[in-house]
Parts: structure tokens; sequence; C-alpha cells
């Protein structure tokens, strides 16, 4: 099983990068999972950031099925976010690339690009904060795909 996470930015604190490191450590059993770092653009031009944002997500990107995280797409919980990866991988052997977007979201061509739209929820996370929420919840999927007891 191989999982990408493409995300925009670099991670600043510490504490975050903690966490990050501790739910790579988990995953690592389950699946080959590859996270990219894109560069974030911080001109006075949000729109020019996005769309040199998005050039960046789409060159990392090849034939995979991508998910992109956005406030506007569908909303599962932890056992429908397991069922999504674990179909996935019974009916393709495509990789499964999520991206998360920078502070100012993703470029429209980055949600054209997108196989599926997913949301975490309707509220609005830091950035880099979603990385950590998003990792914390692969590995829960994983060790519910994999019965192994950690999801209540």
């Amino acid at each position: 099983m191989n999982i990408n996470l493409v995300v925009v930015g670099k991670i600043k604190e510490d504490y975050l990068d903690n966490a990050i490191n501790e739910y790579i450590k988990r995953i690592k059993p389950f699946c080959n999972l590859k996270i990219t770092e894109i560069k974030e653009f911080n001109t006075p031009d949000t729109n020019k950031n996005l769309n040199m944002e998005a050039d960046l997500i789409l060159d990392s990107i090849k034939d995979d099925y991508v998910v992109t995280l956005e406030i506007e797409g569908k909303e599962f919980d932890s056992v429908e976010f397991s069922n999504f990866i674990e179909k996935h991988y019974s009916y393709s052997d495509k990789p499964l690339t999520f991206i998360i977007g920078s502070s100012c979201g993703l470029a429209s061509k980055v949600k054209e690009r997108s196989n599926y739209k997913l949301s975490f929820s309707k509220m609005t996370f830091p950035h880099q904060l979603m990385r950590v929420i998003f990792l914390e919840q692969l590995y829960r999927a994983l060790t519910i795909i994999n019965n192994i007891k950690y999801h209540k």
C-alpha cells in the first residue's frame, strides 16, 4: 500500500514536528508513506501564490488517485475513512495521494485535478496542524483495516 501526502509549507513548530514523526513511525509498518513538502509562496498576490504552489503540486502527482482536503469536501467518520482507503486498494493499484494546501487553500486547477474532495471538518484548521490531524486519522484508519485495537 502506497500513500502519498503532498503538503504546502514547512513545519515551523517543534511540537508539531514531534507529533508528525511519531505518527510516521506508527504508520510505517502498515504502508509506504511518502510526504512531499511544496514551497509556500508569500507574495502580496494570493492568486499568484496559489498558482505557483499549484504548479509544484501538480508536478509532484503522476497517475495517482488524488484526494484534496477541502472544507467543501465530503466528511467521513474514522471507520468510513478506513473503508475509503481499503476500498481504493481493493480496486486500484494507483497510489493514493492526499493534498493539504497552504494557509490560503488550493488553486482551482488542483481542485479540478482532484479525484475526490475530502473534508475533515467544516471548521478551519491551521495547515501545519492539519498535517498532524491527517496523519493521526491515517494511522487510526490503518489500525481499523488491520484489526488492531486503537480506535474506540
